[in-house]
């Protein structure tokens, strides 16, 4: 059966101690996984596209069809067998993040340090160079045929030449609508004039506020003035996402401005609130073909993620808490 959605990204192996509840160790995860947990909660007909390992646990791989996912587009390939796909991260009581000494981290909490992270070092961000392609990441290559003609697409965060090839892969059907979560590798001042061509062929664009401001680092401090600029190459939405803060809609066609702010959840483990977010928010989309309404749906995806782990605690809630709490965040908007 054709999916209704395709999203892209990236797959790993998680080990996340929340700041209260249990560990995961060795979990599914990754930002296309946290996207579809959000997706899901509304819609699940999608097909999923990534790459991993000969030595990726298949039965995570049937875990998602079990759920009702097309996993057609995630390939396993002999190459990235080598490559370290293990993700961990620790959060404090005050929910800041911390990507290094592992070991230190399940130490103090007096828990046994897993022998599947032993030799685990942290990926060095800081000296990545966005133009060059991540084995890691999805390429046109691994898209199904039947998934290019899907309407509804959205591109997670991985590197800049990788998701500009699947925008020019995608942007070709005159009826597609493609949402892109950039990274924040990428969002620099030096390559705004390549992110300006790429954004030619996106009509949904989700930047977190950290994002945008480094792109325009030196220029403005005006989020909206930030958003307003994006929208003149390509996208006729521009969603801030600002975490605790909610997000700031910038609905370009009809010119209207939202501020929405966060669902005021519980938070037990904050990881993939912002994938699952521009899940929602593309099913929101499917689904009224209003941004403001897409935004809610969301809201309410990140609000679900945020109170348990993994990235399909959104679909273990209560039956109806989804819809309740759309209704209820319709009366905390503000137009600006």
């Amino acid at each position: 059966m054709q999916p209704t959605f395709v999203i892209a990204g990236t797959l790993s192996r998680e080990y996340i101690l929340p700041p209260s509840s249990p560990p995961l160790v060795d979990s599914p995860g990754g930002n296309l996984l946290y996207a579809a947990g959000g997706l899901a909660v509304w819609n699940s007909k999608m097909g999923l596209i990534g790459r991993v390992g000969e030595d990726y646990p298949r039965q995570w791989i049937r875990d998602l069809e079990g759920r009702g996912f097309d996993t057609r587009g995630i390939r396993v390939l002999r190459e990235l067998q080598n490559i370290d796909l293990r993700r961990f991260v620790a959060f404090t009581d005050k929910l800041e993040r911390s990507s290094t000494n592992a070991v230190s981290h399940f130490a103090r909490r007096q828990l046994t340090f897993p022998k599947s992270l032993l030799g685990y070092q942290p990926a060095d961000d800081s000296h990545v160079n966005p133009r060059v392609i991540d084995p890691t990441s999805p390429m046109p290559r691994d898209t199904p045929k039947e998934y290019r003609d899907v309407h509804y697409v959205h591109l997670c965060a991985f590197d800049f030449t990788s998701q500009s090839q699947m925008v020019n892969l995608f942007k070709g059907g005159a009826t597609q609508v493609i949402s892109l979560d950039p990274a924040i590798e990428y969002m620099t001042p030096s390559l705004w004039r390549e992110l300006r061509i790429a954004l030619q062929g996106v009509d949904i664009f989700l930047p977190s506020e950290n994002e945008l401001r480094a792109l325009f680092w030196g220029e403005t401090n005006d989020l909206w003035e930030m958003a307003r600029r994006v929208s003149e190459y390509g996208p006729q939405i521009v969603v801030v996402k600002r975490g605790r803060n909610g997000q700031m809609v910038y609905d370009v066609a009809k010119g209207r401005r939202y501020e929405i702010p966060a669902y005021p959840a519980r938070i037990v483990d904050p990881s993939g609130a912002g994938d699952a977010f521009c899940g929602g928010f593309l099913a929101g989309f499917q689904k009224t073909n209003d941004p403001l309404m897409a935004a809610l749906h969301g809201n309410v995806s990140a609000s679900l993620k945020i109170e348990g782990s993994g990235p399909f605690y959104t679909l273990d809630v209560m039956p109806g808490l989804a819809e309740a709490r759309l209704f209820a965040l319709k009366e905390m908007v503000r137009e600006v």
